[in-house]
């Protein structure tokens, strides 16, 4: 199953592929204005503490050789972390469902909160502008949602729109933007923010199966916030400096039914709390679809994906990005950020695509006229494109 969207008017501006040329009313007449929501800020926060894999295996005690090799050869060296306290004897004693929830909802304020005003800051704005807060999560269930806890805390405007998706897992930081960006190409001039908070360490199950290695070895504690303003009064885009505000062009989904149990977060009644499921075949899974995806986001644009100059990936995993690398014909300078934050944080879930944005914007090497894809692949099983252009 695809599904593709594209913000009104927003192809207008992409090269179109030869076709013959139509002469009925329905292409002779103008095309409206297009209205292009641009990304204007990104931020991202972490937990205070990070932890080699070594330190983490020996935090609970791991000495199963088969356990110890899915930590080691992760390629990951460090995650943020909030463990659970030690008794008496130094032993990590698992937490319950309910302390689990209260973490989750600590770690979000704090984290968010950070993530979201280092955003506002990087797009020059101030708590007081936001209009539409978009609040992602997995990690966690609260009602009322982060989006209203957090304008209570931070005293944002309670006039401020505000969504919450839960649930969706890893490639939800992309259905967010999806959303918001419609949003703000329906409000030109208002700002908009989405936030993924995902506390990792509140989703932590201990046992000895390898069920729990694959994803205890994996997922890190962050947070990362995107801003999107579409400029109001104009009918093209805005020249912005290099290396800033690329505009959100058209997205393209791809959901896989067939393997719908494959990534899934759900009740274990041996440990009685939460737990997360990773299918081993999962990359593969994921790799084998990673093409059709693209396709569908890039068609109908004249591109191809030798004229993408930059690729967002989710950090799924070594064995997930090397599936997305191999069945694109990517290089490993193409998902060299991608690579970083797996090696620094870990799966940070749903922000995992901003903090390679952010590094990106950090390089200074983007440049008006370039274009990038965004991908996110999460339960479903879903893979989530953008496709955006400097």
């Amino acid at each position: 199953m695809t599904i593709d969207t594209a913000l009104p008017g927003v192809l207008d501006d992409i090269p179109a592929a030869p076709s013959p040329a139509r002469r009925d009313a329905r292409t002779t007449a103008p095309a409206p204005a297009a209205l292009h929501p641009r990304i204007v800020g990104v931020g991202t926060a972490v937990t205070a503490a990070s932890y080699s894999q070594q330190e983490v295996l020996d935090a609970f005690g791991i000495t199963d050789p088969k356990v110890r090799s899915v930590f080691l050869n992760s390629a990951i060296e460090r995650r943020n972390l909030v463990l659970p306290p030690a008794d008496a004897h130094g032993v990590r004693v698992p937490e319950p469902q309910g302390d689990l929830l209260d973490k989750h909802k600590e770690l979000a304020l704090r984290m968010g909160g950070e993530a979201l005003r280092a955003c506002l800051k990087k797009a020059g704005a101030e708590l007081a502008d936001l209009r539409h807060l978009c609040c992602v999560t997995s990690t966690g269930l609260l009602t009322p949602g982060i989006s209203a806890l957090l304008i209570k805390e931070l005293g944002i405007d309670r006039h401020c729109a505000r969504t919450d998706i839960v649930g969706m897992g890893c490639n939800a930081g992309l259905n967010a933007l999806g959303v918001v960006a419609g949003w703000s190409a329906a409000h030109p001039g208002e700002l908009a923010v989405v936030l993924c908070v995902e506390a990792c360490s509140a989703a932590y199950t201990v046992d000895s199966t390898m069920r729990t290695a694959v994803v205890n070895s994996l997922f890190g504690d962050g947070a990362a916030a995107v801003a999107l303003l579409t400029d109001a009064g104009t009918d093209t885009d805005p020249a912005p400096s290099a290396g800033e505000a690329p505009t959100v062009l058209k997205f393209a989904s791809c959901v896989i039914p067939e393997a719908v149990d494959a990534m899934r977060y759900d009740w274990d009644r041996d440990q009685n709390r939460f737990s997360f499921f990773l299918d081993p075949q999962i990359p593969y899974v994921v790799g084998a679809h990673a093409e059709l995806v693209v396709d569908r986001l890039l068609e109908g644009t004249g591109l191809r994906r030798s004229d993408i100059r930059h690729w967002l990936v989710h950090s799924g995993g070594k064995k997930v990005i090397d599936a997305v690398v191999v069945n694109l014909g990517l290089t490993r300078h193409d998902v060299r950020h991608t690579v970083g934050v797996l090696r620094d944080h870990g799966n940070v879930s749903s922000g995992s695509f901003l903090f390679s944005y952010e590094r990106l914007l950090d390089e200074e090497v983007t440049r008006p006229g370039e274009y990038g894809v965004l991908m996110t692949m999460g339960p479903g099983s879903t893979i989530e494109t953008a496709l955006i252009r400097w």
